[in-house]
């Protein structure tokens, strides 16, 4: 854990979101780790900015 970063998802939330979804388990298998890697990125990013 790191104060004011984003470091991952709730991968369990993640994949309860997907099945909710209707989204094929090995769907949100093969795309979950590809999104969250850039969603992570970007909110960082975005934090970065916004702090100076």
């Amino acid at each position: 854990m790191l104060p004011g970063t984003v470091i991952g998802w709730d991968m369990s939330a993640a994949l309860a979101l997907g099945d909710a979804l209707g989204v094929p388990p090995t769907a949100v298998a093969e795309l979950l780790p590809v999104i969250e890697a850039v969603m992570v990125a970007k909110l960082n990013e975005q934090m970065d900015h916004s702090h100076g």
